[in-house]
């Protein structure tokens, strides 16, 4: 694979060399907080983690990887802060009760493909279209080049759980959206998630959710026209749900495909709260 040049490129080399050595699960990126539910005025770190099976390697903090990293309360958004080129990549103090929804949208990253793995991964993400209109093409067994943008979330809990409390868009390009509060949830419960690109449903998209706990028994299921998908998690603990979508790079990209991964992290309790 093959990136541009600059220090900005030069970790994304970095990051992408662990990519190569695996399967195309680990384009995964999630949003990894030290604690899903910290106690009110202590200092979270946020980290940011890169690979496969809901086990990651670190990207560190840096301003010119990404377009927003940001954190919405009751009180509103606000930027996330950190130091520079710092493990985690974030840093916030929760004050107040309630449900933090932590967002990261890189900018986007240039990447060239064998075919053998560009089609593993079209397979294991449910991007069958994209196979589909390769194989018309003749393309198959061409590499291809791809623009990937990451969009992650994580909802942290602070104090008691409340019905109130809901998951909140912030305009990622492809975004998931839980449709209850999950600390509200215990496992075994089933919960609702919508996904949508630029703000619209997308349906027929495949998601997957992975427990940190045991990550080789996954759950999918494909969102109906509606974006909507309802997936039945079985344990408790850290939970990745995650998805890809892919259309063909704009014009003058030097790209053939761009594709967006969005990731939604949270922990599911135990005993579901009373």
């Amino acid at each position: 694979m093959r990136c541009k040049s600059g220090w900005s490129w030069r970790l994304g080399v970095a990051l992408l060399v662990v990519l190569g050595g695996g399967s195309a699960a680990a384009h995964d990126m999630w949003i990894e907080p030290v604690a899903y539910m910290p106690e009110p005025g202590k200092v979270v770190g946020l980290r940011l983690r890169v690979g496969q099976d809901f086990l990651g390697d670190p990207i560190v903090r840096d301003p010119s990887l990404f377009e927003k990293f940001i954190i919405a309360d009751k009180n509103g958004v606000k930027n996330v802060v950190g130091r520079e080129l710092a493990d985690p990549a974030g840093l916030i103090r929760p004050v107040d009760d309630g449900l933090l929804v932590i967002g990261y949208q890189s900018k986007p990253n240039p990447v060239v493909l064998p075919p053998a793995k560009f089609n593993q991964y079209l397979s294991e993400e449910g991007l069958d279209a994209v196979a589909r209109l390769r194989a018309k093409r003749g393309d198959t067994e061409k590499e291809a080049r791809e623009l990937f943008v990451r969009c992650a979330k994580s909802l942290m809990l602070v104090g008691a759980p409340a019905a109130t409390q809901r998951d909140r868009t912030l305009g990622l390009p492809l975004e998931l959206t839980s449709e209850q509060n999950p600390y509200l949830m215990a496992a075994g419960g089933e919960l609702a998630f919508t996904l949508v690109y630029q703000n619209q449903p997308l349906p027929g998209a495949l998601v997957v959710a992975v427990s940190q706990r045991h990550p080789s028994a996954r759950i999918s299921a494909r969102t109906d026209k509606s974006g909507r998908v309802r997936l039945r998690l079985g344990e408790a603990g850290p939970w990745l749900i995650k998805g890809v979508h892919m259309i063909p790079a704009p014009a003058g990209s030097d790209a053939e495909w761009a594709s967006f991964w969005a990731s939604l992290t949270f922990e599911l309790p135990a005993v579901a709260s009373k």
